[in-house]
């Protein structure tokens, strides 16, 4: 697992522009919001989540939560349909904190096509991208 500048950036995961991660798990992608994203946020109070068997577009606004700071939005990273969503992050939306890149996870959907997944940030890239990100919005 890559470490930019404290914020953790697993190495086999997907990135989207909005900092939510993606990871394959077969003819799904389980999709939550990276370490900077809720490290930036401050601990999640709510959680909306995506409507389960519901269409998004890639780049669309599909769910929300709000920290102490802020009201966040939750990003589709690609089109597909909406499979499953963490119910526990109902009682519970801290896990997001805790734990981003497992227990923390939003929710899964099946991409209309897995080319778009490929197409997200990934590596080297993301790596980048992130570092970027640090100097906009954590400095």
């Amino acid at each position: 697992m890559a470490e930019i500048e404290g914020y953790n950036l697993p190495d086999e995961l997907f990135y989207h522009k909005e900092h939510m991660w993606v990871r394959k798990e077969g003819d799904v992608i389980r999709v939550g919001l990276n370490d900077f994203s809720q490290k930036l946020s401050g601990e999640l109070s709510f959680i909306e989540l995506p409507e389960t068997s519901s269409e998004a577009q890639a780049d669309e606004v599909i769910g929300s939560y709000e920290t102490g700071k802020w009201m966040g939005k939750i990003y589709s990273p690609v089109a597909g349909e909406i499979v499953e969503t963490n119910s526990e992050l109902e009682d519970d939306p801290s896990l997001v904190n805790s734990d981003p890149y497992e227990a923390g996870w939003i929710f899964t959907m099946k991409p209309a096509d897995s080319a778009e997944v490929d197409a997200l940030m990934h590596g080297e890239a993301a790596a980048t991208w992130l570092k970027t990100e640090i100097a906009k919005h954590a400095k």
